[in-house]
């Protein structure tokens, strides 16, 4: 009997010194997330609950005021809807073509590597450069978007000025800076497809629109799945280009929700409203990726 008590105890103190250790090893990664993640996180809702001085330290308690400000201000609502508009453009057209390079890129072609490395290369490129590079191709006198109008006998626009085309523009920037990832997370989807699912099919007399509909969507499905949700948090996200090109003009047609925010605490020192923002951006990017989950994964084939 007083073996066994013994072995239960040598038992409990190995389990607790596993535990201790375990803890240890966490350690570090706590600690990160404790200063990068868990107290700004609950340092930006207490702020939120409050106005504050110039320097950002809280001075009167309003309890849900700013929230309620900020719900009954058309800027704001404007700035909201702006950004459903966005996030829904760009995250779809982003799939779109991005499925249809990574499609044709998982041909067997003679040469499909360069295009392959071409489709990609945006990946590798940081936002601060391609929007260097998109100023210079929107540029109303010498870019070559307008040269290209001008191909075609159209007037010449100013992308970046013009309240019709600023969104536009901004949206046909970030596209192309998604493409990259998108497109090799897609590739590695198609290239983890049994191929003797396509050569079945093939036997048996089946068209390539067939294969694709009933063979490669299903089971790229849970891929697609993927790179949804974090495009469209990529996208509600964005800020570089919009800052580099237009600072959310012209008249706040490209202000965006994270660039509201930058403006109303960085540039207004209102950091009792942009923390708000920061809230209320965090709780619609968390009730939506839940909403994602619910009706979306209802569909995605797992092998």
């Amino acid at each position: 009997m007083a073996a066994i008590q013994l072995d239960r105890q040598k038992r409990s103190r190995r389990k607790y010194i596993d535990i201790l250790v375990g803890g240890l090893f966490l350690l570090p990664s706590l600690i990160l997330l404790t200063v990068f993640v868990f107290y700004p996180m609950f340092r930006t809702v207490f702020l939120s609950l409050y106005l504050t001085d110039f320097a950002g330290n809280p001075t009167v308690f309003v309890g849900l005021s700013n929230f309620q400000e900020l719900l009954t201000s058309g800027d704001y609502l404007q700035t909201l809807v702006r950004t459903l508009l966005f996030v829904i453009g760009t995250v779809g057209a982003t799939i779109v073509i991005s499925l249809c390079l990574a499609l044709l890129a998982n041909e067997k072609i003679k040469g499909i590597g360069l295009f392959r490395t071409i489709f990609s290369s945006s990946m590798g490129i940081s936002v601060s450069v391609a929007s260097v590079f998109w100023m210079f191709l929107f540029n109303p006198s010498i870019g070559l978007m307008n040269h290209f109008m001008q191909v075609f006998h159209l007037p010449a626009i100013s992308w970046l000025t013009d309240p019709r085309w600023a969104l536009f523009s901004i949206s046909l920037s970030t596209i192309w800076m998604n493409i990259g990832f998108s497109f090799l997370i897609l590739l590695g989807g198609l290239q983890h497809i049994d191929r003797s699912l396509y050569e079945s099919a093939e036997i048996h007399g089946v068209s390539y629109f067939y294969q694709l509909r009933k063979i490669t969507m299903p089971l790229l499905s849970p891929t697609i799945f993927f790179i949804v949700i974090v495009s469209v948090i990529n996208a509600f996200q964005t800020f570089g280009q919009i800052d580099m090109l237009t600072k959310g003009g012209p008249s706040n047609h490209t202000n965006l929700l994270v660039y509201s925010i930058y403006q109303d605490a960085f540039i207004n020192h209102q950091y009792g409203t942009a923390s708000a923002e920061a809230v209320i951006l965090a709780i619609i990017i968390f009730a939506l990726t839940i909403v994602q989950f619910k009706l979306g994964e209802k569909k995605v084939h797992y092998q």
